[in-house]
């Protein structure tokens, strides 16, 4: 037995020798297969390929000390990679620069050094925040990456956007989520902007623009993320003319990283050690109307809707006549030779495409606005913050369109011109009033019709509600709390299915039907269809819309809402596209997908959903019924355990329970629970035992092509563990 040990030591032992250090010198370059690791262990730097293919290799830092797939958050020959990894080496060259060449002598990346010849004997070192530096022998430092960025922000990085109104930084995205060269998004300041903003870029095209350098954005702090710790953002421009950004994050705290994705989504995340994963903090763009000039002139996205949409300004109507999102037009056309006043509105993002006016202060600025009529719009921000900038004031004016504007909770007010609504001193007060009265009588009679008309429809409405209301809220709960659920109306499931076309079914069981569907609202779902013929009954259906509401876990299929229309009983569901396992597992022309770490990831997320369920919930759930038709994947082919119509809910001192129902299916159900209605936790192992023998061989439990002999995957199993100890026992 201490023999097995040996090799375990032994590589423990060598692994001793290989470990680097965190510096680099001229006498020690850096070779394929060898690292620099921070002081403090959190970073690495070396040679890496993002793919298995392992056909391109690239010089870059990632994060060392977090599992799973290596987090990469800066790169040095993105547009150059290396194809021979052997010949990789990066040096400290006697002139004091970092130079990466292949053993022919070319010269793949190096730094541009602009220190004295006589400066020599530097060396690079990996600091503890993930900045790679070069040093000179006196402690000054001659290169570092953060001045260098590739995709990604981190924390104390000070991102140098702008210096005297002139582009500097830039931020550029991967070209996809395993090509690390130059993308089509980066981010960066405008150059044309007259007052620091910073813009998500396509290609030469803006795609999402931010706020404009304001009050709250010259320097915040104290936005608190849950569980966390807390981060302190700062924008900031200093008398040098320097606009740069960074942000800092409390003692303690989980690593943070902002990075500009693919996508050309720019995504704040923070490290979840539960799940051992990124998570999403947030994220920008976050809407549709938030990528550039979407909404058109004259509109703005209103981010105070529950779906943010474009809306067109006071005064404005639809270019169109029926969406905003084209842009908008004045109702009554604005003329120098005729009186006009200013509406004022709130929380605005102002508008891109602005004139700064230095020096004025609030009135200045409204007269300057006022006193020119070809001036539609001004903001104003009285930077008290602003540090050493010269001018506190910042006055924005709009000569003719405004175009990207956005309504919130938080932003500054917009004054924008209207023409005055033109009065005719000489209609009478009685041609006034007649009209509004008629119109009035017009109004009330029209209202009492179809009150006559809809009252009967919506006390039905109404009973149907307060009856489905009533039968769940009373009859079920879990762990002692009333359950609050969301109602779909039977005519909104039909638009949404195209009236269950076959043309939007996505599969079908024992159960019924599953149909496609959106939402208004662009809303993708998946709705359970019920058939009259269904081994789920009404308390089968009670029990899923009360399991599925209550039980939040992203491996859980979430349920969205439901529907009870006469004999129709319907669930809507989050839509996954990549529907069940079993499609995949079964499939001769689809389970090529599904290759060995895939099949990892889906037994580690069922496995996570059952622990949820059989110990983290409240209340301890037996779902009776996992099988791969019930594992749904989604687009990262994440795993999330469907169909709770079987489950039964524990008491707290229950372990095991009877039934003379025996339900679920045959090959899946443990041999206690099919013969004696006996279940358990248990029961859903036994389950999970079989699911994990599918997704390893590819077998399904209940096909007949299984080895020869033999009648079930599960004695096939069971034999050749019989027959591998009994070669066991004869060899020992």
């Amino acid at each position: 037995m201490a023999m097995r040990y040996i090799p375990i030591f032994f590589l423990l032992f060598l692994s001793s020798f290989c470990k680097s250090d965190d510096q680099l010198t001229q006498a020690k370059p850096l070779t394929h297969g060898h690292t620099l690791i921070s002081e403090t262990g959190d970073f690495a730097l070396g040679f890496f390929s993002p793919t298995t293919s392992n056909r391109s290799f690239y010089l870059g830092i990632w994060y060392h000390s977090l599992p799973g797939p290596r987090t990469v958050v800066w790169v040095a020959n993105r547009d150059n990679p290396i194809t021979n990894p052997s010949s990789g080496t990066l040096t400290v060259t006697s002139n004091s620069s970092l130079v990466l060449s292949d053993s022919s002598g070319r010269n793949i990346w190096m730094t541009a050094s602009n220190i004295p010849a006589r400066v020599s004997r530097a060396h690079a070192v990996l600091l503890n925040s993930g900045n790679f530096v070069l040093r000179s022998p006196n402690g000054a430092d001659i290169w570092q990456s953060f001045d260098h960025p590739t995709d990604t922000m981190l924390p104390t990085m000070r991102f140098l956007a702008s210096y005297k109104a002139q582009v500097v930084g830039r931020f550029i995205a991967w070209k996809g989520p395993h090509d690390p060269s130059s993308g089509n998004f980066s981010l960066s300041s405008d150059p044309s902007s007259p007052t620091p903003q910073l813009i998500i870029w396509h290609g030469t095209k803006p795609y999402c623009r931010t706020t404009v350098l304001n009050e709250a954005s010259v320097i915040y702090g104290g936005t608190y993320l849950s569980n966390t710790g807390s981060v302190l953002y700062e924008a900031n421009i200093n008398s040098r003319g320097e606009y740069y950004i960074m942000f800092t994050i409390s003692e303690n705290s989980p690593f943070t990283r902002i990075t500009l994705d693919y996508s050309g989504k720019s995504q704040f995340l923070s490290w979840n050690n539960q799940s051992s994963s990124w998570a999403l903090i947030g994220e920008h763009p976050t809407a549709a109307c938030d990528l550039y000039a979407l909404c058109g002139p004259f509109s703005y996205c209103d981010y105070t809707q529950i779906i943010p949409a474009c809306q067109c300004l006071e005064g404005f109507e639809p270019i169109d006549d029926i969406s905003s999102s084209k842009g908008c037009k004045r109702k009554k056309v604005l003329k120098c030779s005729e009186p006009s006043h200013f509406v004022s509105l709130p929380g605005m993002k102002v508008p891109d495409k602005f004139l700064h006016i230095q020096n004025k202060s609030f009135d200045e600025c409204t007269a300057e606005c006022n006193r020119n009529c070809s001036c539609t719009a001004y903001a104003y921000a009285n930077l008290s913050r602003a540090g050493a900038m010269a001018d506190s004031s910042r006055c924005l004016v709009w000569l003719g369109e405004l175009t990207d504007a956005g309504k919130g909770t938080a932003g500054e007010n917009l004054y924008f011109r209207l023409a005055d609504a033109p009065v005719d001193k000489k209609i009478s007060s009685v041609k006034i009033v007649l009209p509004i009265v008629a119109f009035l009588l017009l109004l009330t009679c029209i209202a009492l019709v179809w009150m006559y008309k809809c009252r009967g429809k919506r006390q039905r409405r109404e009973n149907q509600n307060a009856l489905m209301q009533g039968y769940f809220s009373t009859s079920n709960r879990l762990g002692g709390e009333s359950t609050e659920f969301l109602f779909v109306s039977y005519e909104d499931i039909l638009s949404a299915t195209n009236f269950f076309a076959d043309s939007n079914l996505l599969g079908r069981g024992g159960f019924g039907k599953v149909y496609k569907g959106t939402l208004k609202g662009g809303n993708e779902v998946a709705v359970k269809r019920l058939s009259k013929g269904s081994k789920q009954g009404i308390e089968e259906f009670k029990n899923e819309v009360v399991l599925i509401a209550k039980l939040q876990h992203k491996n859980l299929v979430r349920l969205l809402g439901f529907c009870i229309q006469e004999d129709e009983k319907l669930l809507i569901y989050e839509y996954l596209p990549n529907k069940s396992l079993d499609a995949f597992l079964f499939d001769a022309a689809q389970k090529h997908v599904l290759d060995w770490l895939t099949r990892f990831k889906i037994i580690k997320g069922v496995a996570r959903g059952l622990l949820y369920l059989h110990q983290d919930s409240r209340l301890t759930i037996i779902h009776r019924d996992l099988k791969a038709s019930n594992i749904l994947l989604d687009t990262e082919m994440t795993p999330k355990i469907s169909d709770f119509g079987m489950a039964r809910i524990f008491g707290a001192n229950q372990n095991h329970a009877n039934t003379t129902r025996v339900a679920g299916t045959y090959g899946y159900m443990s041999p206690e629970y099919a013969i004696g209605g006996a279940f358990s936790v248990k029961s859903d192992t036994y389950g999970f035992g079989v699911l994990l023998l599918e997704i390893v061989s590819g077998l399904n439990i209940s096909s007949p092509q299984h080895k020869t002999n033999f009648c079930s995957l599960i004695t096939y199993v069971i034999f050749m563990e019989y027959a591998k100890l009994q070669v066991n026992n004869l060899a020992g």
